[in-house]
């Protein structure tokens, strides 16, 4: 559908009228419809802007939901990890200290029983 589009803008004292001003008395529709028409173009170009916005939205919600239950869960066996590892480092001073404290006199036994 082709529209036409005026060449010439409205005269200032017209654009200024209140839409009451320019609505017919009979029926209700506003002679200067064109204006009302572009108005709402606008309208639907913001609208469908923030449609784009939203579009996707929900699909990437969910993917980053996904992504951080794996981030929680790696950092959960991380931390597990790294416990694990603390508590070997600790025996392993411990012995390390029983063996230095008891090579002088020889060698008895370490006292670290955490792990037998």
């Amino acid at each position: 559908m082709d529209r036409h589009i005026p060449m010439h803008a409205l005269p200032e004292e017209i654009q200024k009228m209140s839409p009451e001003e320019t609505v017919c008395k009979y029926c209700g529709v506003s002679y200067l419809i064109l204006h009302e028409f572009k108005a709402m173009e606008e309208k639907l170009k913001a609208v469908q802007e923030e449609m784009k916005f939203y579009q996707g939205s929900v699909e990437r919600e969910k993917k980053l939901q996904e992504k951080l239950q794996s981030l929680s869960q790696e950092f959960e066996q991380y931390k597990s990890d790294s416990e694990s590892k603390k508590a070997r480092s600790e025996y392993v001073s411990c012995l390390l200290f029983s063996f230095k404290a008891n090579s002088r006199f020889g060698w008895h036994g370490g006292t670290c029983l955490k792990f037998q």
